[in-house]
């Protein structure tokens, strides 16, 4: 029997009861190719004998599910779930976990530290003192910004935070969130791209929110406002968006994640865009925990299958 793990690097230092696996003639392989898998690569690693997996953002879709004959269990190491077939997966009897605490305060501080940047320049003036310009640039500060969060879960709530100790105004859209925060104002989601400064993405990826922001939606947002994903990439018509930013409608904005990856397009090409390839919970103390995270997880679920 095998667990195979397919992020595209992991510290078998933080895997959980690495022993009691050894023990009972579990082998642990990794992902040889050391970066994301195509559906192709995860299906040719998904072998007759893998009975679980510690997965990264790889295509887990219905045609890699129908073929991973063996697999019982999927943990995410991440929040998201949308590159699982959950409906497959419950059908053929396929448990699936993620590790959604882990990544939250990561997420949160590259979030942050998008802002700053696209604030006060720093990553567009850095480039033009490489090129021999020294030009000091006018920028503005986070705590007169009004902040608006599309998202109030876990990430949005901690984000929430730390523009609050900025001294910022926050208001969200969430109307999957009933409890509300006594410093952080509920609105609809118009109303929230009509009057921010600063719009932020944090929900998950469905059908339902695909394109989210789109034409209609960047056209509400003001002129000076900048858009920030750290969320993913399927959030945002990259079309309209690159649109937006060419005609002035939005000032800027700050990109981790994107529909296709790695990224190739043309906002890259664009002063007012700084981005960042898909890395929000690359902070080493969080990879550390979300990696014991997801292999507890896995544990659970062999044993729950009879296989410890």
């Amino acid at each position: 029997m095998k667990v195979q793990i397919t992020t595209s690097s992991f510290d078998l230092n933080n895997f959980a009861d690495i022993e009691l696996l050894a023990s009972a003639n579990i082998e642990i392989a990794l992902n040889p190719m050391k970066s994301r898998l195509t559906e192709s690569q995860v299906t040719e690693l998904l072998t007759d004998d893998v009975v679980g997996m510690i997965a990264g953002l790889e295509p887990l879709n219905e045609n890699v599910l129908r073929n991973a004959k063996t697999l019982k269990i999927i943990v995410r190491c991440g929040t998201g779930l949308d590159s699982v077939d959950l409906d497959v997966a419950r059908e053929l009897g396929i448990d699936v976990f993620n590790t959604p605490n882990a990544p939250a305060r990561a997420v949160a501080e590259l979030t942050i530290g998008h802002m700053l940047n696209a604030l006060r320049h720093i990553s567009t003036t850095d480039h033009s003192l490489r090129e021999g310009s020294w030009t000091p640039t006018m920028g503005s500060l986070l705590g007169t910004k009004k902040v608006g969060l599309i998202g109030f879960g876990r990430i949005g709530n901690m984000v929430s935070e730390l523009l609050l100790a900025f001294g910022a105004s926050v208001q969200a859209f969430d109307p999957m969130v009933s409890t509300k925060s006594p410093q952080v104002a509920m609105c609809d989601l118009d109303t929230l791209l009509a009057t921010s400064d600063i719009v932020s993405l944090h929900v998950p990826y469905s059908a339902s929110t695909h394109h989210l922001i789109n034409a209609e939606s960047l056209r509400l947002m003001k002129p000076q406002s900048i858009l920030v994903n750290i969320s993913r990439g399927g959030l945002i018509d990259e079309d309209a968006l690159f649109h937006s930013l060419t005609t002035n409608e939005i000032a800027g904005a700050a990109l981790d994640c994107f529909e296709i990856e790695p990224y190739t397009g043309p906002l890259r090409t664009l002063p007012n865009v700084c981005s960042t390839s898909h890395m929000g919970s690359y902070a080493r103390e969080t990879r550390d925990q979300m990696e014991i995270e997801a292999s507890t997880a896995l544990v659970v679920g062999l044993k729950k299958h009879g296989f410890i």
